[in-house]
């Protein structure tokens, strides 16, 4: 059941088949991609290293794929920290290991020319992540991105504290937080997501846009872009892949707006399992759409 209902939205259980997927959205659609390999609740030291191997193979693969034009073409990675540790935050733990992987595989990014974005996972590791960002910066590694969740009441001031320049994920998070530290209304956090914006371009940030509300997007390029007249190399929307936005990512390729497209891919199955939970508590419809595209096929 995970399977069938995980299979539009996860690009095959292989990096091999996650490589095909984003050259496909590249070459046939003009669409970037950013990959992440579904990696969570890590119970021993045996994955954590088989994470961390397939991140390297993950830089290499993407810096040698000769159907992408160029570095801005390129998929970029998408990683968590905790996918580097058995010791995670949430449950307690020190998060050890994890600031080390991530600085391996950023250093390996560096050297083959991929880019790279940390993901922010729930409350508990959003020190921990602000932090090594701020690390990595420091350290010269431009081509890093960070994320942040606009549910979170903290993220308004977090955005003081990030390094000079940094890419910027903006999203309203995916992570179930209580009242105390997050606003539980969406329309709220959507109308947070166009503040951001906002404040990171006066700041000189480049600012990837991520949600599948048209009307946000749209909202976006013309509150947002338009009137801070930013230029197109200093932004682009970003989606999940399987959510059909085929009309919008039109409008986006047509108006000369760069697009890209989360495409998560698993080792295992059983890996998709909290990925698929959290995405349809979010985002409902999933199972519909789903269904609808069941229906259609058949």
């Amino acid at each position: 059941m995970v399977r069938f209902f995980a299979r539009p939205y996860v690009a095959g259980d292989s990096l091999a088949k996650a490589m095909e997927v984003a050259a496909g959205l590249h070459v046939e659609r003009g669409i970037a991609s950013t990959l992440d390999l579904l990696a969570e609740g890590i119970r021993d030291q045996e994955t954590v290293e088989r994470n961390v191997a397939t991140y390297l193979a993950m830089v290499d693969a993407v810096a040698s794929d000769r159907r992408f034009d160029g570095a801005l073409d390129r998929p970029t990675l998408s990683l968590k920290p905790s996918s580097y540790t058995t010791s995670p935050l949430d449950l307690g733990g020190d998060a050890r290991g994890a600031a080390q992987a991530v600085t391996r595989i950023v250093e390996r990014a560096a050297e083959r020319g991929v880019r790279v974005t940390v993901d922010m996972e729930s409350r508990h590791w959003t020190d921990f992540t602000i932090g090594l960002l701020g690390g990595l910066a420091a350290a010269g590694h431009r081509h890093v991105g960070g994320v942040f969740q606009t549910r979170l009441n903290r993220t308004e001031l977090d955005l003081d504290r990030l390094p000079p320049g940094l890419r910027v994920r903006l999203v309203i998070g995916i992570y179930d937080e209580p009242e105390s530290v997050a606003v539980r209304d969406k329309r709220v956090m959507k109308e947070r997501l166009l503040v951001a914006a906002r404040r990171l371009f006066e700041r000189g940030h480049y600012v990837e846009f991520a949600t599948h509300d048209e009307a946000y997007v749209r909202r976006f390029l013309s509150e947002v872009v338009r009137p801070a007249g930013v230029a197109a190399d200093r932004y682009e929307v970003q989606m999940l892949y399987g959510v059909p936005r085929d009309r919008l990512l039109g409008e986006l390729r047509e108006a000369g707006v760069r697009a890209r497209l989360y495409v998560p891919f698993a080792l295992g199955w059983p890996m998709a399992i909290a990925y698929l939970r959290r995405r349809l508590d979010e985002y409902p419809k999933m199972m519909f759409l789903v269904m609808r595209n069941v229906v259609r096929k058949g």
